[in-house]
């Protein structure tokens, strides 16, 4: 059938103003390895709510220092994206810096908020003062990967509880033939090993400003670390490596966040895949590090349009039902009660390695910051540090501490 020239002029103009109505909405993410999935999961029902609205990806981040650091630049150079996913710990720097926008104006326009699974617990993750400036996307807790049949074979049939139960089916491991016992995640995002085995003694590694590495706590971490290390003779592998060698049968044991486990799965060789509690120092873990991140709004435009798309997008994936997908395609833990008590309320019976983490929630404690404008910095002084452990070049664990201490010390505000 042929158009008139009026109704081509009209569909014309239909078209066109569909194409103005529409609305784009910049999103910048960490981890596509982890993250993927899990986004092209969410879009289908994004899309059929909300037809006017245009998810651009960004790059994705490398990792949650990534993330912070472009954020930082891409606020000097005027190029910041509308809602950016940011690791629990680095959004103070983007709040104090007046990049995150807080998100109480969008809150009180909407009915019953709590009542859509957003409660005190989780908002607080992200509440600076008195304002809301994130809305906590997924959380995560470290826990342990197992090999069953290469501990088995090895004949270990019980999890172990402590790094000494640890270093035991280390040797055992090694006298029956296996070349790499173990992976500990040393190398992980935020100095978060080292901060759960400060909490794991119940000691905060930043109190009232405060870094305590210079703190007994602090000492024992290192010496348990390099127990860990040269007992196990664990291999110096960059993590991406070590998940992608775990997942093919090469390691008995890692030591990660329940993060990859929705990942290790669908890479995973043939074998018996169980995951445990996160070990600890003599005795169960008094306080485990909350990992995971935050939906925050960056967005500079002035047009109230994209603002609400913004808005729209961001309270979507944290909503009961993008939560549920996170659980779902991830190893992580929605902070929407709505996915984990209604959505989700048969998946963790059927997922008994995806509960683990789960059950060390009474655990959970805060992912903690370093004051100051070189927080990142002082991240780096701490990595280098344990990697210092990790190759070997440090043995004497007083020392390492002392040098570390005075490094940071340099990095503080008040010195």
């Amino acid at each position: 059938m042929k158009l008139t020239a009026t109704a081509m002029a009209l569909a014309l103009t239909a078209s066109a103003a569909f194409a103005q109505d529409k609305v784009t909405v910049e999103f910048a993410y960490p981890y596509s390895h982890l993250f993927d999935v899990t986004y092209e999961a969410m879009m289908p029902a994004f899309e059929k709510t909300h037809p006017n609205v245009e998810i651009k990806f960004r790059a994705t981040y490398e990792s949650y220092e990534d993330g912070t650091n472009t954020i930082l630049r891409e606020s000097v150079s005027g190029n910041l994206p509308d809602v950016t996913m940011q690791g629990l710990n680095r959004q103070q720097i983007l709040v104090d810096k007046g990049i995150a926008k807080s998100l109480e104006p969008f809150i009180e326009k909407e009915a019953d908020f709590a009542k859509e699974g957003y409660h005190d617990a989780m908002l607080s993750l992200s509440t600076f003062g008195d304002d809301v400036h994130g809305l906590p996307f997924s959380v995560s807790l470290p826990v342990g990967y197992y090999n069953m049949d290469v501990l088995k074979e090895a004949g270990i049939e019980k999890l172990p509880t402590t790094w000494d139960d640890v270093i035991a089916a280390c040797e055992t491991m090694k006298a029956n033939g296996t070349k790499n016992p173990m992976f500990w995640g040393w190398n992980i995002t935020g100095n978060w090993f080292m901060q759960a085995l400060m909490w794991s003694q119940d000691k905060a590694i930043v109190d009232q400003g405060r870094v305590t590495l210079d703190s007994p706590e602090a000492l024992a971490a290192l010496e348990q670390m390099q127990d860990i290390f040269t007992k196990c003779e664990m291999q110096n592998l960059e993590w991406k490596a070590a998940l992608s060698s775990f997942s093919a049968g090469e390691i008995g044991m890692m030591f990660w966040s329940t993060s990859a486990l929705g990942a290790v799965e669908r890479s995973q060789g043939e074998f018996d895949l169980k995951t445990g509690p996160f070990p600890g120092m003599g005795e169960t873990p008094k306080g485990l590090p909350a990992g995971g991140n935050a939906a925050m709004l960056t967005s500079t435009s002035d047009d109230p349009k994209v603002q609400e798309a913004a808005w729209a997008w961001l309270k979507f994936i944290t909503s009961g039902e993008g939560a549920a997908e996170v659980a779902k395609t991830t190893g992580y833990m929605p902070p929407n009660k709505a996915a984990n008590e209604v959505i989700l309320a048969d998946f963790y019976d059927q997922n008994p390695n995806k509960q683990t983490a789960v059950d060390q929630l009474p655990l959970l404690r805060d992912w903690l910051a370093y004051p100051g404008d070189n927080g990142l910095a002082i991240t780096q002084v701490i990595y280098d540090g344990i990697e210092r452990i990790v190759t070997g070049d440090a043995t004497d664990m007083k020392e390492l501490q002392q040098e570390m201490v005075e490094e940071v010390a340099d990095l503080l505000p008040n010195g």
